[in-house]
């Protein structure tokens, strides 16, 4: 078993509900979007093996991976979860919510772009929902959506850097809209990988 790999790093978690804790990141290539704010270079990547990928990243002290993309539920499968289960790890996935995820994910993050009354079919749980907003877009219902422990709207920047337009209509969408909490790309701002 292969899998596609853009890159492999281990750094801290920069957004959501696990922000600050560390992890080891796994971009796999391909996506089934192209959303004009994306700022990740997932084209090209590696085969690896399952054997390759572990001993890469055998030499981090940390046991949570988190499968990111491009969307990773295009190449990760049961079996590929499995694997890692078995060696220990804890495993989040970022997916776009437009695929099932596999079982053996212990925290799953959706970031939705798009047909989000199709999410809950294929992910009926997922441990956070966190919507990349602009100014002017519109705050999705947040009844359209699978059960989360939390729902985050992050503001999207301008590639590395911050856009506080953004920010302040995030903010005041947070404030009329108690259900939901801010999430700012930590990563970004500290400017760690």
């Amino acid at each position: 078993m292969k899998l596609n790999v853009n890159e492999i790093f281990y750094s801290l978690q920069g957004e959501g509900g696990r922000v600050g804790e560390p992890s080891i990141f796994i971009r796999l290539t391909q996506c089934n979007l192209a959303c004009s704010f994306c700022d990740t270079d997932f084209a090209e990547g590696d085969d690896m093996s399952l054997d390759e990928i572990a001993n890469a990243i055998a030499m981090y002290p940390c046991k949570w991976i988190i499968w990111t993309g491009g969307e990773p539920t295009i190449q990760l499968k049961e079996a590929h979860a499995a694997f890692f289960r078995e060696k220990g790890y804890k495993q989040a996935i970022e997916t776009n919510g437009t695929r099932r995820v596999p079982s053996q994910i212990d925290y799953i993050t959706c970031s939705p772009k798009l047909k989000y009354e199709d999410i809950r079919k294929k992910i009926p749980f997922v441990n956070e929902i966190r919507i990349p907003l602009e100014v002017g877009n519109v705050l999705p219902d947040i009844s359209l959506f699978p059960k989360a422990d939390k729902y985050f709207v992050s503001p999207i920047f301008d590639g590395d850097k911050i856009n506080l337009e953004n920010v302040n209509y995030c903010v005041d969408l947070v404030k009329e809209n108690p259900a939901w909490s801010l999430s700012l790309q930590v990563h970004k701002l500290i400017h760690i990988e």
